[in-house]
């Protein structure tokens, strides 16, 4: 059992810059796929990003690729988010899938998830 803790959300003018971080408070994650959702109000959640378990391999949503970039050590996973957008504004999940071992799309194969961080985005 893998407890996933996020981190560095807030409050930031169109623009400008947030780093997410996502540690593990019990157990570890070192060798699981990792991913990052978000969930923007009265909308389903969706993909943001993932990364292979040893963090060679990315994939990003097309609404955020060139301006997020996801990494990790051994125990922690981050989302470094750039010219962020007000359409940006969600609540951001790290989550892991320990069944896989490439990189994980479907959010359904994710086992793991945090409790989220608030991302909001002024125009």
């Amino acid at each position: 059992q893998v407890q996933l803790v996020e981190s560095g959300g807030g409050l930031v003018q169109a623009g400008g810059s947030l780093r997410l971080s996502c540690a593990a408070s019990r157990g570890t994650f070192s060798r699981y796929p990792m991913g990052w959702f978000r969930q923007a109000p009265g909308k389903e959640r969706e993909f943001v990003a993932a990364i292979n378990w040893s963090g060679r391999s990315t994939d990003y949503a097309d609404s955020v690729k060139g301006r997020f970039t996801i990494s990790r050590t051994k125990d922690t996973v981050y989302l470094q988010m750039n010219s962020l957008k007000p359409e940006d504004t969600a609540v951001y999940y790290c989550a892991a899938a320990p069944r896989d071992y490439g990189l994980v799309g479907a959010m359904d194969r994710y086992e793991y998830w945090g409790q989220g961080a608030q991302v909001t985005v002024s125009s």
